[in-house]
C-alpha cells in the first residue's frame, strides 16, 4: 500500500477517535442538556451517531491536513522571504477639468 494511503488511513482513525473522545466529553458534561435528551427519546441514539461521524469527518481532514502541512523538508524551510524593502509609491496631484453645470430653461 502507498505511503500517503497509509498516512491517510491513520490520520482518519486518529480523527475518528477524537471524535468519540468528543462526543463522549459532550454526552459526559452534559453539555445543553444532551444527556438527557439523548437518554428520553426513542432515537436519541441517532443523533449520538450522527455526532460521531459528523465530528469524525471534520476532525479526520483537520487530523489529515495537518499532518500534511507539516511534510517539509530541511532543505524547504527558507528564510520565509527576501525581506526586501518594497517601493512606495508617492502621491501625485492630478488636476481635473470641471465643466460649469448648464442653466435649465424654463419652461413658459
Amino acid at each position: 500500500m502507498p505511503q500517503l494511503v497509509r498516512l491517510y488511513i491513520r490520520q482518519t482513525l486518529i480523527g475518528f477517535v477524537l471524535s468519540a473522545v468528543f462526543v463522549a466529553m459532550l454526552l459526559s458534561f452534559n453539555v445543553a442538556n444532551l444527556w438527557h435528551l439523548v437518554t428520553h427519546v426513542s432515537l436519541g441514539w441517532v443523533a449520538v451517531v450522527m455526532l460521531f461521524v459528523f465530528n469524525g469527518i471534520v476532525f479526520a481532514g483537520v487530523q489529515f491536513g495537518i499532518s500534511i502541512m507539516r511534510m517539509t523538508e530541511e532543505d524547504d524551510r527558507g528564510s520565509g522571504g527576501k525581506r526586501q524593502p518594497q517601493p512606495v509609491n508617492a502621491p501625485v496631484l492630478l488636476t481635473v477639468p470641471v465643466q460649469e453645470p448648464r442653466q435649465h430653461q424654463r419652461l413658459r
